[in-house]
């Protein structure tokens, strides 16, 4: 049932971003274009852009005080019983994999739950999942507003339960603090694969 969750969430951000998802190669003009698998219609400054949220220690933070190199973006959340948790996994194998081909890439980690997500629990999610892991809440608008910047999709179940799951996209995306957004992963790239295509961009940097 977690599974099709997933799935029902992914089909829906895809049909919520229409045209917004144009799968042709890039243009010649495009440094990118051997290493992308897609293009964003309008160009690739269409995703991503400025946020403020709120750090594991309780600090505000922006964009540009988080995103200092190529950085790995995933919208999740604590609670979340087994796609989170892989995923995440595969981006810090995929990150250790770039490690040791002489390239450093940070894992940022986003919150869409932020009533339970608080800065304590964000600490200790990322100190389990990757020593280099930055963790991010905010107040429901905060997270809100960085979901709608990287055309991310979430939905709660009821609160009144405790154990409430939330529906969510599970893109993982690819910025620079030079280029912004340059590339998105879904739930079936591998680590390897991952890895290759970062280390791709990231050549032509």
């Amino acid at each position: 049932m977690l599974r099709l969750y997933a799935i029902l969430a992914t089909v829906v951000l895809a049909v919520g971003l229409g045209a917004m998802w144009l799968l042709t190669r890039g243009g010649s003009d495009d440094k990118f274009a051997q290493c992308r698998s897609s293009q964003i219609a309008g160009g690739s400054a269409a995703i991503g852009g400025p946020f403020e949220l709120v750090n594991s220690k309780g600090a505000t933070v922006t964009d540009s005080d988080v995103i200092t190199e190529p950085t790995l973006i995933y919208f999740g959340y604590t609670f979340c019983p087994d796609v989170c948790p892989f995923d995440m996994s595969r981006n810090a194998e995929a990150i250790d994999l770039l490690a040791e081909r002489g390239q450093s890439v940070t894992p940022l980690f986003i919150s869409i739950d932020p009533d339970r997500d608080t800065p304590e629990v964000l600490d200790d999610y990322a100190f389990n999942l990757h020593d280099r892991m930055i963790a991010l809440t905010g107040s429901a608008e905060q997270v809100k507003a960085a979901s709608k910047a990287y055309k991310t999709y979430y939905k709660a179940h009821d609160k009144s339960d405790e154990y409430y799951l939330v529906d969510h996209s599970t893109f993982t995306y690819l910025v620079t603090p030079e280029d912004g957004f340059l590339e998105f992963f879904k739930r079936d790239d591998t680590a390897e694969q991952m890895a290759d295509k970062v280390g791709c961009f990231l050549d032509k940097i």
